[in-house]
């Protein structure tokens, strides 16, 4: 995760969701629900937390709950948070990580290394055309 505090994160995800949900952007959240409970999410963006800001909107916030891993839950939402903004004549979407293998799986591409905002270190950057 990012060297965010979990305040700023939360109020950046907040911010984003209150902006979809009043119709002021396109980008969305996705959630996975069993039954009630949210086992899986992620959301779009415009920018997470990086110096490309040319590159949006970004897919952030990724999390599948341990229990339900490696049922393809995280590719899923993936897959509907891509189609669904291209859809809406968004494309292409990038996301940032540090993971390596996983989001190829999803035909997600390697794209650039950026530098994320208050990190030592440079992060993978990914595009899905």
């Amino acid at each position: 995760m990012k060297k965010y505090d979990y305040v700023t994160l939360r109020e950046a995800y907040l911010e984003c969701m209150d902006a979809y949900l009043s119709g002021e952007t396109e980008y969305g959240w996705y959630l996975c629900l069993d039954g009630d409970k949210i086992i899986g999410g992620l959301g779009v963006i415009e920018n997470d937390f990086h110096d490309r800001k040319d590159l949006f909107p970004n897919v952030c916030a990724v999390y599948t709950e341990e229990e339900y891993r490696c049922q393809g839950i995280a590719g899923d939402l993936l897959n509907m948070a891509v189609e669904d903004m291209r859809e809406k004549g968004i494309s292409p979407v990038y996301l940032v990580t540090d993971h390596t293998g996983f989001y190829e799986r999803y035909g997600w591409e390697f794209f650039c290394m950026v530098q994320g905002d208050g990190e030592p270190d440079m992060t993978r950057m990914y595009i899905h055309k």
